[in-house]
This record gives C-alpha cells, sequence and structure tokens, in this order.
C-alpha cells in the first residue's frame, strides 16, 4: 500500500532521514548492475502501520519472510537535477512477532537516458521507524553483487533508454536468496553522503501510485516455429516473462518481444542461462509488446510459459461507442496506447525511448480524463512540475525530462506545454490548482524573460534547439509560432488571476491583443495565413491553429476550410488541431469525415497506434490516440465550463453518426451521455454527478442548467 499522496513538490524539502545510504564496498558502479541487501530483525508486537520510506538508484525489489511486497519499486530519477524520488509503504501486513527478514534487490541502470537521469553510484536507503519498530539502512545490513545478473548478448538497446538488456544466468545466485537461505553474504558499505547532499540529492515524496500488478497469465495462444515458442499476449502491455522447465545447465534461452523481433526498434530484450534440472524463472525488468518470443535451444523442455502484466495504477473508466464501427475500434485502441505509454512519465513510446516528450504528453494528459480514472491525472502532475524543474539557466524550456543525453528546446512544443493545451488544461480538467504556485514563477520567466518579441510584438523565431513543429512537409514554422506563444499567453493569463496577479494577467491580455492584430494584418493574404516570404504552399496546420488559438475571426473560416480541404500536410502529432479547428468553426460533417481519413493512416491489426500516419515507425505512440479527445469534446459535446467539470457542458457535434454513447469519470463521479439523431434533434439522456451540474441548450433555444441525476433533453 502506497502512502505518500500526489501533493508533493520538487521544491518540497524531505523529512530528515536517520537512515543512511548504503551500496557495496566491492560492488563497481557498472551499466546493469545488480546488488541484493539484506537484513534480519527481531520485533515484539507489530504495531498496526509500520511506514517505511525506500529508494534506490535506479529500480528496486523488496521481500518481507520471502514474500514480494513490492514488485519494481522506485521512480527513474529527476523531479529536479540532481534530486531523486523515494516511496512510501506500509509494511506492516508482512511483519511478525520475533524473526524478519527484509530483502531488497537494487537495479542500477548506469546508462544515460532519455527518461533518467543517474547520480553515478548504486545506492539505497531504507528506513521504516513505527511504535517499537526501527529498521534504518546502515553497515548492519548484508549486501553482496547479485553475479547471477548480466548483460544480455545481442544489439544494444537505442542509446535514448536508461535500461540496458538483461541476462540472468542462474548458476551463479541461489534464486530464493530472498528468503534468508544460502551463503553468507558480505557486509553492505554506508555512503559518505548524507540524505539531500550531490550526488543522490534530495529526495521528494513519489507523487504517483507504485504499479498495478494484474498476476501471472496464460498467453492467448502459443505456438512453436523452429527453436521458438511465439506466445501471443491478449493487447500490447508491460509484461514479465514467466516460464517453467527442464534443462541441462548451461543452455541460453532468448527472450525477446515483437517490438525487438519483428520491427527491429533496438528496444529492451533478455536472456536466461539455465542451471541443471527443473526450474523456474521470471524476467523482472519489464519488457513491452503484443507477442513473446522464448528462442530455446536444443536439450531445453519448457513445461509452461506464462506473463505479469504490470502497469500504471487506473482503470479504464471512460467509454465511447457510436453507430461507427470504424471509430469504435480506434477508440478502444487508443485508449490501449494511452495506457502502453504511461509509467515513470508519460512516454512517447515503451519501446525504443520511454521518454517524457511534451508534444506527446500534451495530447495524453487529455486523453486521460475521458478515457482512465481519477488517478491517472497524478501522472500529468508529476510532469508538469518536472518541466518547470528542469528549466534551463537561460529560463527556456525543454524536453524530455528527466534527461542525461538530451538539453534541446523544441520550442513550440514547449509553448504547446506550458500553454493552454498543456498546464492550463490540466488544471481546468482536474481542478487540481496545488501546483500553479510552484510552476508559475518558471512559466512567467520563460514567457516573458527567454522569449522575446519584435516591434510587431511578435515572438522572434528560435532557431536554436530542434526547431520542429511537426513531422510532414510544407511545414510554414513561422505561421504555428505565433498561435502558439499565443495560446501559452492565454494559459498563463488564466493562472495569473487565478493566483491573483492582476498586473500579469494584464500584461498577457496586452500582448494576446497586439499578437492577434499583428499576425491578422502581416500573415493574412486575403485567401490564407502565411508568413511574409514563405515561398512552400499554404499550411494546413497554419490555417488550424490560427483557429483553435482564436486568433482567426468567423469571416475567415470559409476560406480557411478550403485550404484545409485541399491541403492534408499535418501529421499525427497536428493532426489534432486540423480536426478540432472543423468543429470550432461550426463544421462537424467535416471535421467527422477528416477524422475518418485519418483514423486508417494510424491503425492496423495490432492492438495499439502507429507514429505517424500511413502505419509508420512505432506502433506505441499515444499522441495519434487524440480522436479520444475529438470523441469526448466535440463529438460528445462534454466539456468542463468550470475547473474539474463541476459545471460541465453537453454540446454535442454529432456530424453524420446516429447514436453516440460516452462517458468519463471525474472526482465527482462519472458524466454519462447517450445520444440518438432523429433528424434535426437529438434525444439526450444525460448522467450529472453529485456536486456537479450541466448546461445545455435545449431543441427550443432554452438555457438548461440540469442539476445532480439523469435526464432526458432534446437537443
Amino acid at each position: 500500500m502506497l502512502l505518500s499522496g500526489g501533493t508533493a513538490t520538487a521544491a518540497t524539502a524531505e523529512k530528515a532521514w536517520q537512515a543512511r545510504w548504503i551500496s557495496r564496498s566491492y560492488c563497481p558502479g557498472e551499466p546493469n548492475t545488480w546488488i541484493a541487501f539484506q537484513k534480519k530483525v527481531d520485533l515484539g508486537a507489530v504495531p498496526a502501520s509500520v511506514p517505511a520510506r525506500i529508494a534506490a538508484d535506479s529500480k528496486y525489489w523488496l521481500w518481507i519472510n520471502g514474500e514480494m511486497v513490492v514488485n519494481e519499486g522506485g521512480l527513474k530519477r529527476g523531479p529536479a537535477p540532481g534530486d531523486g524520488y523515494y516511496d512510501t509503504v506500509d509494511i506492516a501486513p508482512f511483519l511478525k512477532s520475533g524473526k524478519n527478514m527484509i530483502s531488497v534487490l537494487v537495479w542500477y541502470f548506469g546508462r544515460v537516458g532519455f527518461s533518467h537521469m543517474g547520480s553515478g553510484i548504486p545506492a539505497m536507503i531504507f528506513e521504516a521507524i513505527g511504535d517499537g519498530v526501527r529498521i534504518v539502512s546502515d553497515e548492519s545490513w548484508d549486501a553482496c553483487q547479485h553475479f547471477a545478473y548480466g548483460t544480455a548478448s545481442g544489439k544494444v538497446p537505442n542509446y535514448r533508454l536508461s535500461e540496458s538488456n538483461v541476462r540472468y544466468d542462474a548458476r551463479r545466485f541461489n534464486q530464493n536468496w530472498f528468503e534468508g537461505s544460502g551463503k553468507k553474504m558480505g557486509s553492505a558499505t554506508e555512503l559518505n553522503i548524507e540524505p539531500g547532499q550531490a550526488p543522490l540529492g534530495r529526495l521528494i515524496p513519489r507523487p504517483i501510485p507504485l504499479w498495478k500488478d494484474y498476476g501471472l497469465k496464460d498467453y492467448e495462444d502459443v505456438r512453436r516455429s523452429g527453436d521458438t515458442l511465439i506466445c501471443t499476449l491478449p493487447y500490447n502491455a508491460h509484461f514479465s516473462p514467466y516460464m517453467e522447465l527442464e534443462a541441462p545447465a548451461g543452455k541460453l534461452i532468448g527472450l525477446h518481444t515483437d517490438h525487438d523481433v519483428v520491427t527491429g526498434a533496438k528496444c529492451v530484450h533478455g536472456e536466461y542461462v539455465t542451471k541443471a534440472g527443473k526450474q523456474s524463472y521470471e524476467h523482472l525488468p519489464w519488457l513491452n509488446g503484443q507477442y513473446m518470443y522464448y528462442i530455446v535451444p536444443e536439450g531445453v523442455t519448457v513445461s509452461k510459459v506464462q506473463f505479469r502484466e504490470t502497469g500504471y495504477d487506473c482503470s479504464f473508466s471512460g467509454y465511447f461507442n457510436c453507430d461507427d464501427p470504424l471509430l469504435n475500434e480506434y477508440w478502444q485502441k487508443a485508449q490501449r496506447t494511452l495506457y502502453v505509454c504511461m509509467r515513470d512519465t508519460y512516454m512517447d513510446c515503451p519501446d525504443r525511448e520511454r521518454a517524457q516528450w511534451w508534444g506527446d504528453e500534451v495530447h495524453e494528459l487529455t486523453e486521460a480524463f475521458y478515457a482512465l480514472s481519477p488517478s491517472s491525472w497524478a501522472l500529468a502532475r508529476k510532469g508538469i512540475l518536472e518541466l518547470a524543474a528542469w528549466a534551463g539557466p537561460d529560463g527556456s524550456m525543454y524536453a524530455p525530462v528527466p534527461c542525461s543525453n538530451w538539453f534541446k528546446e523544441l520550442a513550440q512544443q514547449s509553448l504547446a506545454s506550458v500553454g493552454w493545451y498543456g498546464f492550463h488544461n490540466y488544471w481546468f480538467y482536474s481542478a487540481d490548482d496545488s501546483f500553479i504556485e510552484d510552476i508559475y514563477p518558471a512559466l512567467h520567466r520563460y514567457l516573458h524573460e527567454s522569449w522575446q518579441t519584435d516591434a510587431d510584438g511578435l515572438p522572434l523565431e528560435r532557431t536554436k534547439g530542434w526547431n520542429w513543429a511537426d513531422a510532414g512537409e510544407d511545414i510554414d514554422k513561422v505561421a504555428m509560432l505565433h498561435p502558439w506563444y499565443y495560446l501559452a499567453l492565454k494559459g498563463e493569463r488564466e493562472f495569473a488571476l487565478h493566483l491573483g496577479k492582476a498586473a500579469d494577467a494584464e500584461e498577457d491580455a496586452r500582448m494576446m491583443e497586439r499578437i492577434k492584430e499583428s499576425y491578422n494584418r502581416l500573415f493574412w493574404n486575403g485567401s490564407f495565413y502565411r508568413t511574409p516570404g514563405y515561398e512552400g504552399p499554404a499550411d494546413d496546420r497554419a490555417q488550424a491553429i490560427a483557429v483553435v488559438s482564436g486568433i482567426a475571426e468567423a469571416d475567415k473560416y470559409a476560406q480557411i476550410a478550403k485550404v484545409l480541404d485541399e491541403r492534408r500536410e499535418a501529421e499525427t502529432y497536428m493532426m489534432r488541431y486540423v480536426i478540432d479547428a472543423f468543429y470550432i468553426m461550426g463544421m462537424p460533417d467535416k471535421g467527422l469525415e477528416r477524422l475518418r481519413d485519418y483514423i486508417p493512416e494510424v491503425m492496423n491489426d495490432y492492438s495499439t497506434l502507429w507514429e505517424h500516419r500511413g502505419c509508420k515507425n512505432t506502433n506505441n505512440h499515444a499522441w495519434s490516440g487524440h480522436g479520444i479527445i475529438l470523441a469526448g469534446q466535440r463529438i460528445a459535446g462534454i466539456e468542463p465550463l468550470e475547473p474539474g467539470f463541476r459545471v460541465f457542458s453537453v454540446k454535442p457535434q454529432m456530424g453524420t453518426l446516429k447514436t453516440v454513447n460516452c462517458g468519463l469519470e471525474t472526482a465527482y463521479g462519472m458524466i454519462e451521455v447517450n445520444l440518438l439523431r432523429k433528424g434535426r434533434r437529438i434525444n439526450a439522456s444525460i448522467s450529472v454527478p453529485e456536486g456537479t451540474s450541466a448546461s445545455v441548450t435545449d431543441s427550443r433555444g432554452r438555457q438548461l442548467q440540469l442539476a445532480p441525476g439523469t435526464h432526458k433533453v432534446s437537443l
């Protein structure tokens, strides 16, 4: 049971620790090092609760009296540069009066990567203090390098990953060491590093739940092809493969997923070296895929294979279905893709990178409000605090963070992240304002000091870093830049008003007004928006972002819609805004048509979505699932009017659809909307949770405020 809540910030000072960081004196700090720690404890009566605080560089597994308590604890390091996270776990249910055995296995990554900032030291700290209980890590613990673990052969994982390929040699270590049997270990070494000091840094409470363990399950199908067992999972998932076998000693079994074998994405894989006789093995580092491959050499008999799915602890509480089977299938796959892109951070993908790119996260954090339960929201909050804490010396915001080997700004993604669709959307959809005061100084510095504007009040293009606006061709980047800056100011203005910073809010409003006037005067050529001097064709993305930002007025909509019909350069990242522009302009038929055209380009028989149109790159990218947002917000028309959906609107734009059923879980409970279109009217059943109200306009033009309960309304 995780005790720490979701309210910690990167600025939170940790409580004084009585425990000390420990390691193994002769254990080298090389990549992919594993250390076993153990402590025997005599206890009297066990109190009702014994909170234990635990941290490690980089991951840990905890057993008490031979029973696993935490399966992959710890978060990748980096709430701020140099700092780490700690878990708080109630261990009382696992303790007993008399002798107890505490066992901790630590996996030290030791590799730089796009989602983890290592300390350079394999280390662990453990502290459990309660009524009559005091268990702290110090030199009285046993410790040794776990020599069964090593680095697997074959291609090295992508340089963006901090994890290594892991080999387990069953001949080299007692597999049941955590029960306390086997030869004695050596002694742990206390490190001369106080908690809070570099390089292990401050320790911040874990802001998200421990992983959900779905237990060992049978594969959907197991078939043999030559020396390989090909095992089918029910869907793309994070999982640990398990097997039972009989073999002579020294046989090598390869452990791969389809992402490694089929796509060649240079993701992680594993190996197992057999001992003699009957044995079983579960590969602790999680893999990702929809198919598992056990490559079994001659002389080895595998009697059983299973998998253990793990993942972010939330439920799939949101739903959407309609009379279009293609849209229904896409929505289900988008929901699965979103979930598989969640763990330590929101990820762009769980195979080649596992990195918190904020262009992806802007889509993902809003998808979660329509697709998942409220426990998912904490992952976005964690990412917001990290992005602000990792601001550069000049105030610039860059991603991915945490990071050890990438420090380039994607300017337009950063503006989207800190603005209306990023930071603001998280606050407005969740009603969680606890982060705003913490991140506001970094946000304000970024927009008003790091960015410079020209004589017309327009932001100057930033060509340093990675000047990326979208995949695809014919990108009018400058025409896209100014609306993104406008939206960032719009988001900051709401935060300034919320914090009572009237002067800042007035400054943001003045800057927005000037940008809007200058942009329409300088960029509108009578037919579409174009950067002066840009020679390429009209950019559909630039037109769309001008609409969704509010810069484009309604008198330009007909001409903009013509461009959006004729030009189709937007890729998966910007496609959300192209489709949304149609809905904002009051053209739901065109919005639905474009969504239907887009879906086959990112979807095939796989259970998750591709990164780019045309089924390109990797098939694990949740930014391709932005239709979750469009389905809930536009087609079903469910949108918050006050933070947290305390007041929400139901304004469906069904287009040619005849039926729509949609539900999403808020902090107040489920909002559910069932729609049946008959001619020009929509018969709606709307369930309004306690503590909220719904705003609708009925078919007679009356504005209705619906109280908690279920209502039948003609729209």
